[in-house]
Protein backbone atom coordinates (compact mmCIF):
# COMPACT_ATOMS: atom_id res chain seq x y z
CA UNK A 1 0.00 0.00 0.00
CA UNK A 2 1.40 3.36 -1.01
CA UNK A 3 0.34 6.94 -0.30
CA UNK A 4 1.22 10.17 -2.05
CA UNK A 5 3.26 12.63 -0.01
CA UNK A 6 3.49 16.26 -1.17
CA UNK A 7 6.40 18.40 -0.01
CA UNK A 8 7.20 22.03 -0.68
CA UNK A 9 10.22 22.58 -2.84
CA UNK A 10 13.40 24.05 -1.47
CA UNK A 11 13.71 27.65 -2.77
CA UNK A 12 17.44 27.40 -3.47
CA UNK A 13 17.34 24.25 -5.60
CA UNK A 14 13.89 23.95 -7.22
CA UNK A 15 12.12 27.29 -7.22
CA UNK A 16 12.72 28.83 -10.66
CA UNK A 17 9.87 31.33 -10.88
CA UNK A 18 7.46 33.30 -8.69
CA UNK A 19 4.95 30.45 -8.85
CA UNK A 20 4.94 27.77 -6.17
CA UNK A 21 6.33 24.40 -7.23
CA UNK A 22 5.53 21.14 -5.43
CA UNK A 23 7.27 17.81 -5.62
CA UNK A 24 5.12 14.64 -5.51
CA UNK A 25 6.91 11.93 -3.57
CA UNK A 26 5.58 8.38 -3.36
CA UNK A 27 6.51 6.76 -0.06
CA UNK A 28 5.41 3.63 1.81
CA UNK A 29 2.55 4.05 4.27
CA UNK A 30 4.76 3.06 7.21
CA UNK A 31 7.16 5.90 6.49
CA UNK A 32 4.27 8.32 6.15
CA UNK A 33 2.86 7.26 9.51
CA UNK A 34 6.20 7.67 11.25
CA UNK A 35 6.65 11.14 9.74
CA UNK A 36 3.16 12.15 10.83
CA UNK A 37 3.81 10.92 14.38
CA UNK A 38 7.04 12.94 14.56
CA UNK A 39 5.29 16.07 13.31
CA UNK A 40 2.44 15.54 15.78
CA UNK A 41 4.84 15.18 18.69
CA UNK A 42 6.70 18.29 17.57
CA UNK A 43 3.47 20.29 17.40
CA UNK A 44 2.36 19.06 20.83
CA UNK A 45 5.73 20.03 22.31
CA UNK A 46 5.49 23.45 20.65
CA UNK A 47 1.98 24.04 22.06
CA UNK A 48 3.10 23.01 25.55
CA UNK A 49 6.05 25.39 25.39
CA UNK A 50 3.89 28.27 24.14
CA UNK A 51 1.06 27.86 26.70
CA UNK A 52 2.48 26.10 29.76
CA UNK A 53 0.39 25.30 32.81
CA UNK A 54 1.22 26.67 36.26
CA UNK A 55 3.13 23.53 37.13
CA UNK A 56 4.76 23.54 33.69
CA UNK A 57 6.19 27.00 34.40
CA UNK A 58 8.20 25.59 37.32
CA UNK A 59 9.41 22.71 35.15
CA UNK A 60 10.56 25.15 32.48
CA UNK A 61 12.30 27.23 35.16
CA UNK A 62 14.50 24.34 36.34
CA UNK A 63 14.84 22.24 33.19
CA UNK A 64 17.31 23.00 30.42
CA UNK A 65 15.78 21.83 27.16
CA UNK A 66 16.02 22.71 23.46
CA UNK A 67 13.92 25.52 22.06
CA UNK A 68 11.69 25.55 18.98
CA UNK A 69 11.94 28.15 16.25
CA UNK A 70 8.43 29.60 15.93
CA UNK A 71 8.85 30.38 12.22
CA UNK A 72 10.25 27.10 10.93
CA UNK A 73 9.28 24.77 13.83
CA UNK A 74 12.85 23.52 14.01
CA UNK A 75 14.31 22.28 17.28
CA UNK A 76 17.35 24.36 18.21
CA UNK A 77 20.04 22.99 20.49
CA UNK A 78 21.23 24.65 23.67
CA UNK A 79 24.48 26.61 23.44
CA UNK A 80 27.02 26.97 26.22
CA UNK A 81 26.08 30.59 26.89
CA UNK A 82 22.38 29.70 27.15
CA UNK A 83 23.21 26.92 29.61
CA UNK A 84 25.30 29.30 31.75
CA UNK A 85 22.58 31.95 31.77
CA UNK A 86 19.98 29.34 32.65
CA UNK A 87 21.78 28.16 35.77
CA UNK A 88 22.82 31.71 36.72
CA UNK A 89 19.22 32.98 36.64
CA UNK A 90 17.43 29.85 37.80
CA UNK A 91 16.48 31.47 41.13
CA UNK A 92 14.72 34.34 39.37
CA UNK A 93 12.99 31.94 37.00
CA UNK A 94 11.61 29.89 39.88
CA UNK A 95 10.51 33.05 41.67
CA UNK A 96 8.64 34.43 38.67
CA UNK A 97 7.08 31.03 38.01
CA UNK A 98 4.83 31.87 40.96
CA UNK A 99 2.99 34.26 38.62
CA UNK A 100 -0.20 32.55 37.36
CA UNK A 101 -0.37 31.69 33.63
CA UNK A 102 -1.79 34.43 31.43
CA UNK A 103 -4.56 32.11 30.18
CA UNK A 104 -6.02 31.85 33.69
CA UNK A 105 -9.13 34.06 34.22
CA UNK A 106 -8.31 36.32 31.31
CA UNK A 107 -4.83 37.18 32.58
CA UNK A 108 -5.98 39.34 35.52
CA UNK A 109 -4.30 37.21 38.26
CA UNK A 110 -1.05 37.28 36.29
CA UNK A 111 -1.31 41.07 35.91
CA UNK A 112 -1.83 41.82 39.61
CA UNK A 113 0.77 39.30 40.84
CA UNK A 114 3.32 40.61 38.31
CA UNK A 115 2.68 44.20 39.40
CA UNK A 116 3.20 43.13 43.03
CA UNK A 117 6.47 41.40 42.18
CA UNK A 118 7.69 44.45 40.28
CA UNK A 119 6.93 46.71 43.25
CA UNK A 120 8.70 44.41 45.72
CA UNK A 121 11.80 44.04 43.56
CA UNK A 122 11.91 47.77 42.91
CA UNK A 123 11.78 48.41 46.67
CA UNK A 124 14.64 45.96 47.23
CA UNK A 125 16.71 47.60 44.48
CA UNK A 126 16.05 51.05 45.94
CA UNK A 127 17.09 49.98 49.45
CA UNK A 128 20.21 48.25 48.17
CA UNK A 129 21.16 51.32 46.13
CA UNK A 130 20.59 53.59 49.13
CA UNK A 131 22.84 51.47 51.35
CA UNK A 132 25.51 51.33 48.65
CA UNK A 133 25.29 55.09 48.15
CA UNK A 134 25.74 55.69 51.88
CA UNK A 135 28.81 53.48 51.94
CA UNK A 136 30.24 55.33 48.94
CA UNK A 137 29.31 58.77 50.37
CA UNK A 138 26.97 59.57 47.49
CA UNK A 139 24.02 61.91 47.74
CA UNK A 140 20.53 60.40 47.46
CA UNK A 141 19.87 62.37 44.28
CA UNK A 142 23.02 60.96 42.64
CA UNK A 143 22.10 57.45 43.77
CA UNK A 144 18.57 57.86 42.42
CA UNK A 145 19.61 58.98 38.92
CA UNK A 146 22.34 56.34 38.59
CA UNK A 147 22.04 53.12 40.59
CA UNK A 148 18.26 53.11 41.08
CA UNK A 149 17.59 54.18 37.49
CA UNK A 150 19.86 51.47 36.10
CA UNK A 151 18.46 48.79 38.39
CA UNK A 152 14.86 49.55 37.48
CA UNK A 153 15.49 50.10 33.76
CA UNK A 154 17.49 46.95 33.03
CA UNK A 155 14.39 44.72 33.15
CA UNK A 156 12.74 47.00 30.59
CA UNK A 157 15.84 46.69 28.42
CA UNK A 158 15.75 42.89 28.40
CA UNK A 159 11.97 42.89 27.93
CA UNK A 160 12.33 45.17 24.91
CA UNK A 161 15.07 42.95 23.49
CA UNK A 162 12.91 39.85 23.84
CA UNK A 163 9.93 41.65 22.32
CA UNK A 164 12.03 42.86 19.38
CA UNK A 165 13.32 39.35 18.69
CA UNK A 166 9.92 37.68 18.89
CA UNK A 167 7.93 40.33 17.04
CA UNK A 168 7.90 40.73 13.27
CA UNK A 169 7.73 44.54 13.31
CA UNK A 170 9.05 45.16 16.87
CA UNK A 171 5.82 46.94 17.83
CA UNK A 172 5.88 45.38 21.28
CA UNK A 173 9.41 46.67 21.90
CA UNK A 174 8.48 50.24 21.00
CA UNK A 175 5.31 49.99 23.08
CA UNK A 176 7.29 48.71 26.05
CA UNK A 177 9.76 51.59 25.88
CA UNK A 178 7.16 54.34 25.53
CA UNK A 179 4.78 52.67 27.97
CA UNK A 180 7.49 52.33 30.60
CA UNK A 181 8.37 56.01 30.40
CA UNK A 182 4.70 56.99 30.53
CA UNK A 183 4.10 54.87 33.62
CA UNK A 184 7.21 56.30 35.31
CA UNK A 185 6.01 59.87 34.73
CA UNK A 186 2.28 59.57 35.33
CA UNK A 187 2.21 56.82 37.97
CA UNK A 188 5.69 56.57 39.45
CA UNK A 189 5.88 60.33 39.95
CA UNK A 190 2.22 61.33 40.03
CA UNK A 191 0.92 58.75 42.53
CA UNK A 192 3.44 59.54 45.31
CA UNK A 193 2.82 63.25 44.77
CA UNK A 194 -0.95 62.76 45.13
CA UNK A 195 -0.47 60.67 48.29
CA UNK A 196 1.82 63.31 49.80
CA UNK A 197 -0.70 66.06 48.97
CA UNK A 198 -3.59 64.13 50.54
CA UNK A 199 -1.61 63.56 53.73
CA UNK A 200 -0.46 67.17 54.03
CA UNK A 201 -2.28 69.89 55.93
CA UNK A 202 -5.00 71.73 53.93
CA UNK A 203 -4.06 69.82 50.81
CA UNK A 204 -0.87 71.86 50.32
CA UNK A 205 2.37 70.02 49.84
CA UNK A 206 5.48 72.17 50.15
CA UNK A 207 8.79 70.89 48.82
CA UNK A 208 11.82 72.24 50.69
Amino acid sequence: MFKIKIEKAEPESVKISKKNICIVKIAPATQMNSDMEEHTKLMQYFVEQSNPSWGGQFLRAVKLCPQIDEDDLIVEGVSGLEAFMHFATMGWKVLFSCIPPVKMHGGWPAFFVAITFIGLITAVVAEAATILGCNMNLKESVTAITLVAIGTSLPDTFASRTAALNSEFADAAIGNVTGSNSVNIFVGLGLPWVMATLNSANGIYIVP
